[in-house]
């Protein structure tokens, strides 16, 4: 299952690099194809993309979704699956999620804890005389 979503988003993510779609939206977008995953009967391959610098997220699904059926074909080639899957599209909001935990990690407050946690744990230490 991995490897056929690994290969599918190998195929999607050069598929958009090579300009095979023929969309003003995607002409003037450069899309990163983050992940794909996979239905386990291997029928839907839910395609997680993002647009750099996340601008005009809903209008590059709307394009994407626009060609399923031409990218479907390709990817049916391209992968040499015996049937190829549908194809979903939805905007990878891992970036988003792992910026919010940078920030609260680095966040004053948690500095604190962690420098009181180091300090509580530093007076535990047993002393060696």
């Amino acid at each position: 299952m991995l490897r056929v979503a690994e290969l599918i988003r190998h195929a999607m993510a050069q598929m958009l690099s090579r300009g095979d779609i023929n969309d003003p939206v995607l002409e003037k977008h450069v899309v990163t194809v983050s992940r794909v995953k996979m239905s386990p009967d291997l029928k839907l391959a839910t395609v997680y993309v993002m647009p750099l610098g996340g601008k005009d997220e809903p209008e590059v699904i709307a394009a994407l979704d626009r060609h399923r059926k031409f990218l479907r074909g390709e990817i049916a080639h391209e992968v040499n699956l015996k049937f190829a899957p549908e194809i979903r599209f939805r905007i990878d909001d891992s970036f988003d999620t792992v910026s919010r935990i940078d920030a609260i990690l680095n966040s004053e407050r948690v500095k604190r804890d962690l420098e009181g946690a180091q300090d509580d744990s530093s007076d535990d230490a047993p002393e060696n005389d």
